[in-house]
């Protein structure tokens, strides 16, 4: 390695040909011998530069279009050869050295910025030669000159007209620019081509989950005494082979199954079916209207029932876990339309006989949520089919937004009603505590309309956290709960205003998480 080293013979082949011109006339002005390829060196003899092209050092043509012109011995020999070791391999084989080398790449940034680029267009724009240069050059920086960037030829040129050549400062400086130069193109050719790969893998699932023609086979369980109201006829029917649900529960005693019976159990059943924990949950008018875990099912029973005990009247239970004698006991003195559970206590059903109409089902097929895929819902004239919301959020999907952070306790609470939200129709706000709801505004057209409603549903909010199952458009909503004993806050994020809303929180003494999606049910 020399400190200096003349610059006699330069390599130049570009993809981004601003001021090349002007650099190489004034490197031929200095008798630096010019070696170009394809479109730079026609560039250059149309500017009556002289110029010799690849070719004729190689003594081979540009073939393959184009793919195959720099990838040969008497360019990367010149380029990568040790002057003061390899000069008799070089002499050998009449490889000339090159002292510098011009080269940026193929605009692939630009290509695949462009909406109409094509994947081919897109691989046809990586650049091979140009990057296997650059590296050799940058490599062998003890003797050879590399520039990437167009911006640094001023400051070349005023380097060779001092000392006639390039310093190793410089030249290592070029190099490490150079790496940084090939290193962000090949980051950016995979970060494309991982993306077209998990485009191809979501595709692919999309094909496996919704193929282009759907048969459903259905047979009808049971003909129903009427539908939502007594002027419609009903019928239930239930997909072949089909084990799992309320159409394949046991019933015990009571009447037959209404068709809104079977909507509201459904409802609860799906519910319930997000806890492994001992659970409960109380469904009026396919809403819950009370859910709470504990650590027994009598506790999570009297947690969720106290929580909307008027609602509660007439409603859908479904437990997660056995029935006890202790909730037939307490059942048998109130009006519940269905209950729905996995076993019942030695006992139970006894205690149940005597109140006749109360359905009781035994659903021994209380799956994990997360094991159903697909619903659908028909439409007129279709059927709408999408992935089942199985997202389960855990802390660490949380973003605190606030300067107020949620206390572990109220941490766990907000995941409790995220997972309950997500089963309230929207517009929904749920107020709860201690892993039990306390209020539940559900289905309303307007968000603040939801908080009210749980509000007004709440007898205590002292210590509460309340979800909502989409961003807060306004500040309002929060400013409703100025001194209302509510502590903190789950909601996806997302607005234009969440920085008002935030603010509102902090002025109000509310810690708030973001969890980057909603959950809306309709």
């Amino acid at each position: 390695m020399k400190e200096f080293y003349n610059v006699r013979r330069a390599l130049i082949s570009v993809s981004d040909k601003k001021g090349i011109v002007e650099f190489s006339r004034a490197l031929a002005e200095l008798k630096v011998e010019i070696v170009s390829t394809g479109g730079t060196s026609q560039l250059l003899r149309e500017a009556n530069i002289p110029v010799r092209e690849v070719s004729e050092v190689t003594n081979f043509p540009e073939i393959m279009d184009g793919r195959v012109k720099t990838l040969h011995p008497k360019i990367h020999g010149g380029i990568l050869g040790k002057r003061d070791t390899h000069s008799s391999i070089a002499e050998q084989h009449g490889i000339h050295w090159f002292d510098l080398v011009v080269v940026n790449l193929y605009p692939f940034a630009k290509t695949i910025a462009n909406p109409a680029a094509t994947f081919d267009d897109a691989i046809e724009n990586i650049d091979i030669g140009g990057p296997t240069m650059i590296r050799s050059a940058a490599k062998n920086m003890d003797w050879v000159g590399v520039v990437v960037d167009p911006n640094d030829y001023g400051m070349i040129l005023d380097e060779i007209h001092l000392i006639k050549g390039l310093s190793f400062e410089t030249r290592k400086k070029l190099a490490t620019k150079a790496f940084e130069h090939t290193a962000q193109y090949d980051a950016i050719i995979c970060q494309y081509l991982q993306k077209m790969h998990l485009e191809q893998l979501q595709k692919a699932e999309l094909s496996k989950l919704f193929p282009e023609n759907i048969k459903l086979e259905l047979q009808k369980s049971l003909d129903l005494r009427y539908g939502e109201n007594p002027h419609q006829k009903a019928a239930a029917y239930q997909f072949t082979n089909e084990k799992s649900g309320i159409l394949s529960a046991k019933q015990h005693q009571g009447k037959q199954l209404s068709y809104n019976n079977i909507a509201d159990a459904d409802a609860a059943l799906t519910c319930v079916q997000e806890f492994s924990e001992p659970a409960c949950v109380i469904v009026k008018h396919a809403n819950p209207c009370g859910a709470a875990t504990g650590k027994t099912i009598d506790e999570a029973f009297e947690r969720a029932y106290n929580a909307d005990a008027q609602s509660a009247f007439g409603g859908i239970i479904a437990l997660n876990q056995p029935c006890t004698k202790k909730i037939a006991d307490f059942l048998s003195t109130i009006f519940v339309e269905v209950l729905i559970a996995p076993a019942f206590e030695n006992g139970a059903l006894e205690i149940f006989s005597k109140k006749e109409n109360l359905r009781i089902l035994e659903s021994n097929q209380l799956l994990n949520a997360e094991s159903k895929d697909t619903e659908f819902k028909f439409i007129n004239g279709g059927l709408l089919v999408q992935t089942h919301d199985n997202k389960n959020l855990t802390a660490n999907d949380l973003k605190v937004v606030t300067q107020l952070k949620p206390t572990p306790k109220e941490l766990e609470s907000l995941l409790f009603a995220w997972r309950v939200l997500k089963h309230i129709k929207s517009n929904a706000i749920l107020i709860a505590k201690d892993n039990a709801t306390v209020g539940i505004g559900a289905g309303q057209v307007s968000r603040i309309d939801a908080v009210d409603i749980a509000l007004k549903k709440s007898a205590n909010l002292e210590n509460t956290v309340l979800a909502s199952d989409a961003f807060f458009p306004f500040r309002d909503s929060i400013d409703r709960l100025a001194n209302t004993g509510i502590k903190a806050i789950i909601q996806p994020g997302g607005s234009v205003r969440d920085e008002e809303v935030i603010k509102a929180c902090n002025e109000q003494g509310i810690a708030m998480v973001f969890t980057g999606i909603r959950c809306f049910k309709h």
